[in-house]
């Protein structure tokens, strides 16, 4: 569907973003009232704090896939996928997958990602 493939495309630029650090085009795609909870234990992060980390980041490569789309009513979706994330060749951890699920919504006339929350798969 039409909705599907522009989340798709919004969580490839995401995707990028993180790979490369890319503070703007990261901070862009969140809504201000943000919360994002990852794989680390270190609890959940507003968007001031994710973008802020985005130096920290290691990832080398990602490859994405098991797209799912479940709409919310009409201004909102809940979006999950997989990631596989590579890290650099001299990374003691080479590779981490991830399962991940995205709430958006449509806040006047933009897709802003609200939370997000990843699950390590072995």
């Amino acid at each position: 569907s039409k909705l599907k493939d522009m989340f798709e495309s919004k969580i490839k630029v995401e995707w990028e973003a993180i790979k490369n650090k890319d503070k703007k085009a990261y901070g862009e795609l969140l809504a201000d009232d943000y919360q994002g909870v990852e794989v680390d234990g270190k609890g959940e992060r507003n968007k001031i704090q994710a973008v802020n980390e985005l130096v920290e980041t290691n990832v080398f490569n990602y490859t994405l896939f098991g797209f799912k789309l479940i709409p919310v009513g009409p201004d909102g979706a809940l979006v999950i996928y997989e990631v596989t994330m590579q890290f650099p060749p001299k990374a003691q951890v080479r590779y981490a997958r991830v399962y991940i699920t995205e709430l958006w919504m449509n806040r006047v006339g933009q897709w802003k990602e609200v939370h997000y929350q990843e699950t390590h798969v072995k």
